[in-house]
C-alpha cells in the first residue's frame, strides 16, 4: 500500500489535507444530487443560497459573502445565468451595477434543494463528524480565525522568533 504523504506531513500539509477533504465531500454531495436528477453542481449551492439569503446582490459582493475572488464569482454567475437560475439585473438606482437574482427556475430549485437534497447532506455530514473530538464546524471556525488574525506568514516569522523547545 503507499504511504499517505499528506497525512504523514502532518500540519506541513493541512491545507492540501482540508481542500482534499472539501473535494471529497464536493464531490460525494454531486453524487447525492445526480442521484436526486437535479442539474446544479454542489460548488454551485453556496452562490444559490447567498443570492436567496441577499437578495439581487452585485457579483462583488457576492464575492465578499462567500469569501472567494471576484472572477470566481463571476464565473459561477455566469455559469447559472446561463443555466437558468440567475439573472442580471440593473440597479434602478444606478444603470451601470448589475445585480444577480435568483430566476423563477433559481427559486424553484433552491426550494427543492432547501426541502429534499439540503438537510439529508447536512445530516449526513453531522453524522459523519459525530464521533470526532470536538465539534469540526467548531475547529474549523476557530482555525479560520485564527488564519484571519496572524496569517501564515506573520506567524511563521513570529515562530523563528521563539526559541525551540
Amino acid at each position: 500500500m503507499v504511504e499517505d504523504v499528506v497525512r504523514a506531513l502532518g500540519h506541513l500539509s493541512l491545507g492540501t489535507r482540508l481542500r482534499r477533504i472539501g473535494e471529497q465531500l464536493q464531490s460525494e454531495t454531486q453524487r447525492v444530487l445526480d442521484a436526486g436528477g437535479l442539474s446544479v453542481q454542489a460548488s454551485q449551492c453556496p452562490v444559490l443560497v447567498a443570492v436567496e439569503r441577499l437578495g439581487p446582490v452585485t457579483v462583488g459582493d457576492l464575492a465578499l459573502a462567500l469569501g472567494i475572488t471576484q472572477p470566481g464569482a463571476t464565473r459561477a454567475v455566469g455559469l447559472l445565468v446561463e443555466a437558468g437560475s440567475l439573472e442580471v439585473l440593473k440597479s434602478e438606482g444606478d444603470a451601470r451595477v448589475r445585480l444577480v437574482a435568483l430566476s423563477r427556475a433559481g427559486k424553484a430549485l433552491v426550494a427543492r434543494l432547501r426541502a429534499e437534497m439540503w438537510p439529508q447532506i447536512d445530516r449526513a455530514v453531522a453524522h459523519l463528524c459525530a464521533p470526532l473530538a470536538g465539534p469540526l464546524l467548531d475547529q474549523l471556525d476557530a482555525l479560520e480565525a485564527a488564519l484571519h488574525a496572524i496569517p501564515l506568514p506573520e506567524r511563521i516569522a513570529a515562530l523563528k522568533e521563539e526559541p525551540s523547545l
